[in-house]
């Protein structure tokens, strides 16, 4: 089981990883940037800053202890001299890890670790670091001034005004319109009345001539009067 242990096994044994994290420390303190991959950088980052933060204190413990994990006099040196005057005022973080991207050969993933207090610059090919964009800030838009009622004359205000000045006369174009339109549909309504006007005048006619001749057939009822008048004129002959 691996509980509370730290660090990277990089695919060797313990004496092989030891003699790998020291050649890469004495490169970064003699060079102040190697690159490597992102996995050694990482592993090498815990390796070497505990290493580097006892070189603020120059005693002859820290530099045998430093001499233990470096195994390099001049490394030693380099160390409890430059470097110590540099990082004197920086608590912590004494190194950076910059990713490159992805190796050609074997598309492993690599990347540059440095010293900050030595490197400034990002090197070429290196992620910029800014902050990732939210959605919403992708929303803000810019308000144009010209569009803007009140605004202060500049360039391209008469276009605004031009486009003003159609709007202003587009309700007057409607109305005219809206007249032009009106007058057809009376005129076809007036039509319409015209042709019906005929037809009831065509129906009446076609209803009045077949009520004489419904006159002339039928012959004429006889009223009570002239039965009473006949009834009497009888009575006298007998």
């Amino acid at each position: 089981m691996r509980h509370q242990k730290k660090g990277f096994k990089l695919g060797r044994t313990s004496s092989h990883r030891k003699a790998t994290l020291k050649a890469l420390s004495n490169a970064l303190i003699r060079h102040k940037r190697i690159e490597t991959t992102i996995t050694k950088a990482k592993a090498l980052r815990i390796f070497v800053e505990p290493i580097i933060n006892r070189a603020k204190d120059d005693s002859t413990l820290n530099r045998r202890h430093a001499f233990k994990h470096l195994q390099d006099k001049e490394s030693i040196k380099e160390l409890f001299g430059d470097i110590a005057g540099k990082i004197s005022d920086r608590p912590g973080g004494y190194t950076r890890i910059v990713k490159l991207g992805q190796r050609a050969g074997d598309s492993t993933e690599m990347a540059i670790i440095e010293l900050v207090d030595y490197n400034d610059v990002r090197p070429d090919g290196s992620s910029s670091g800014s902050a990732k964009k939210t959605r919403r800030a992708g929303r803000r838009k810019k308000v144009d001034a010209t569009v803007v009622a009140g605004a202060p004359a500049v360039a391209g205000a008469p276009a605004v005004a031009e486009a003003t000045t159609d709007v202003a006369g587009a309700p007057a174009v409607a109305e005219a319109t809206t007249d032009v339109e009106d007058a057809v549909v009376v005129e076809e309504f007036e039509a319409e009345s015209e042709v019906v006007t005929e037809a009831e005048i065509e129906v009446a006619d076609d209803t009045s001539a077949v009520a004489e001749v419904e006159a002339e057939d039928v012959p004429a009822a006889e009223t009570p009067a002239d039965e009473t008048a006949e009834d009497e004129a009888d009575k006298k002959d007998a």
